[in-house]
């Protein structure tokens, strides 16, 4: 496909009454021209399994499955750009395992000790840790780290390292473009928040809608339908984020501390998806914020957002700029790595 189809199909993911300034991208016109790019010369070296893989979640055996079929994978270690080491990094994982693993692949293959690991990447839900031996340094410090969302603290290195966009319990269309009618402020599901004072008062706003408990899945989308924010509590709760963004509900993660570890972070502008705000205020300052950006933007956000949602979808079998695809991507850009001169270890 030429490089004019692919910009075309591009754009196709965005609004057209979406002008360029409100665009989610951070590179809008470079991501066409690159994926095609990718797509078209991206190679992968895979090592042979040391075992049968068992990965911690789901979405890590999705993009195992997805990467191994994939065009991306050859059989020539010398064309390829990155190195996959096939090995269940799961959160059980002793330290000697892992020295094992890399140290049997550099004593067998040349390539981990032209870059000291650099040009490798590996699967970890929860982040592998730091290590005295050689292998788990190098590891830690050098080798792509891809990690489910939300990462472990202090285990996720953000220039390097790549975070898994969550897998979704369901598909959705993204919300059409156009003003949202919309019968709230907010929307709480039962689990997103769970820091106990500001439950409370979110429970008797009335501007914010609170599902204490669990609801059917036609309730829940009909409230993400119907709802202008959807608050998370940074953490386990805000693996629905995608879900939120494809029915029009911009997503308010409520966090103290900077978040380095947003999915695609190398792919979107986070700031012009979503609204990043503290607990220190209570309700009363997160409203205060939301009104704020009713009036300045929000209709901007709610369609940046929707068409974000695009590349949160996982396919069984992958399809163009979908999440699996967009992973891809984030290591196609890692794939220029300094070249080590061999050396004995000091």
């Amino acid at each position: 496909m030429s490089f004019c189809c692919f910009f075309v199909f591009f754009l196709s993911f965005l609004p057209l009454s979406t002008p360029l300034t409100s665009s989610p991208y951070l590179s809008p016109t470079i991501l066409p021209r690159n994926y095609h790019k990718m797509i078209k010369n991206f190679k992968i070296y895979i090592y042979p399994p040391p075992e049968t893989l068992s990965f911690d979640s789901k979405v890590e055996s999705l993009f195992h499955s997805s990467l191994i079929h994939s065009n991306f994978i050859t059989q020539n270690p010398e064309e390829a750009h990155l190195f996959f080491i096939p090995f269940a990094f799961r959160s059980d994982l002793s330290t000697r395992s892992i020295v094992r693993v890399v140290g049997d692949y550099r004593t067998e293959f040349i390539y981990w000790n032209r870059t000291l690991g650099a040009d490798h990447f590996f699967l970890s839900c929860y982040g592998v840790g730091h290590g005295s031996d050689r292998n788990v340094v190098e590891l830690k410090k050098n080798s792509v780290q891809i990690s489910c969302f939300p990462t472990t603290p202090r285990l996720f290195i953000p220039h390097k390292d790549v975070s898994l966009p969550p897998l979704a319990n369901f598909h959705t269309p993204a919300h059409a473009p156009g003003t949202k009618s919309s019968s709230h402020l907010g929307y709480v599901r039962y689990n997103w928040v769970k820091e106990s004072s500001l439950v409370e008062q979110l429970l008797v706003d009335p501007e914010i809608l609170v599902d204490p408990e669990p609801s059917n899945q036609l309730t829940y989308e009909k409230r993400l339908a119907e709802s202008k924010f959807c608050l998370f509590e940074y953490g386990p709760e805000i693996l629905a984020i995608g879900e939120a963004m494809s029915f029009g509900c911009v997503p308010v993660v409520i966090t103290n501390r900077p978040i380095q570890d947003m999915p695609l972070m190398d792919l979107l502008r986070w700031q012009h998806i979503a609204v990043f705000v503290g607990t220190s205020g209570g309700a009363k300052e997160i409203k205060r914020v939301l009104g704020r950006v009713v009036v300045e933007g929000y209709e901007d956000m709610r369609e940046s957002a929707a068409v974000a949602s695009k590349h949160f979808v996982w396919n069984e079998t992958p399809q163009p700029y979908d999440a699996f695809h967009m992973v891809m991507y984030q290591l196609w850009l890692r794939r220029h790595t300094i070249r080590y001169a061999e050396r004995e270890w000091a």
